[in-house]
């Protein structure tokens, strides 16, 4: 098991939550007090993570949201790793980027995302299969997310295509399960809009750890997400949320209340 899920899992056990929540900071849909700050979507984030870390295990910014905003915006997103880092450097952080280029592209993102930014774990696509990959998987100290079944709408679109009579979602679990995780540094993106085929990505990949986007917003229910997705271990989920908890009136509330009801669908399960 590679650092950075021995991380996560130790920050797991110590807070018994199994959330992460989603630093998806929209720049125009930040309250009007951190709109007028120096740097708004890092004192943002600064408030959200002060309220919510009691009970969150992971913490996932979307690059679009920061990229957005051009070089003010990856200075935002600096700063707050830097703060994570500081303050909160049990928390697994995750950089929702969903990147796939050929190799050497790829050697650029890894340095960005891992090197620079300090990142313990990336999103990536599959499309252009493991030897463009290579750059991230190599890395055997970071964590590498890769999609699988998504949580959007139209997933199934090319997801559920069929090849060989296996959906093509399933052929990425099994390349990633027999082929790609020879660091054990593996995950994988499982939506929780899709229990059913959660529950089938659980049977084929065993234990590997789930980021698990869709509960909240989107609609996905948390006891369902459990019920398909926990591992035989009782652990094996990172559940994401994001605007549910960020957005939310009161964003600890939100947190504590996403995190006590995962805590009672991974009791029901035991």
């Amino acid at each position: 098991m590679n650092s950075a899920i021995v991380k996560y899992y130790r920050r797991v056990e110590a807070v018994d939550s199994l959330l992460c929540v989603g630093l998806d900071s929209q720049f125009d849909r930040l309250p009007p007090r951190f709109q007028a700050d120096p740097h708004p979507q890092f004192a943002f984030n600064r408030w959200i993570i002060d309220q919510t870390y009691p009970y969150v295990s992971a913490y996932k910014p979307n690059m679009a949201f920061y990229e957005a905003r051009g070089a003010a915006g990856l200075t935002d997103l600096a700063l707050t790793m830097a703060y994570l880092r500081d303050a909160h450097p049990d928390i697994l952080t995750i950089c929702d980027a969903k990147r796939a280029d050929i190799g050497s592209t790829n050697e650029g993102y890894v340095t960005a995302i891992f090197d620079r930014l300090g990142f313990d774990a990336v999103t990536l696509n599959p499309y252009l299969g493991r030897e463009a990959l290579m750059p991230f998987l190599e890395r055997a100290d970071r964590g590498c997310i890769i999609l699988c079944r998504t949580s959007n709408p139209g997933a199934g679109e090319l997801q559920d295509r069929l090849v060989d009579g296996r959906p093509l979602w399933q052929i990425v679990a099994e390349q990633v399960r027999d082929s790609w995780n020879t660091h054990g540094n593996c995950m994988l993106v499982a939506g929780a809009t899709y229990p059913d085929e959660l529950a089938r990505i659980r049977a084929l990949v065993g234990a590997m750890p789930l980021l698990v986007p869709g509960v909240g917003t989107q609609g996905g229910e948390v006891a369902a997400t459990v019920r398909a997705g926990l591992a035989p271990d009782g652990r094996g989920l990172i559940i994401n949320a994001s605007r549910a908890v960020i957005f939310d009136s009161d964003p600890a509330a939100a947190a504590r209340a996403l995190r006590d009801a995962i805590r009672e669908a991974v009791s029901a399960c035991r």
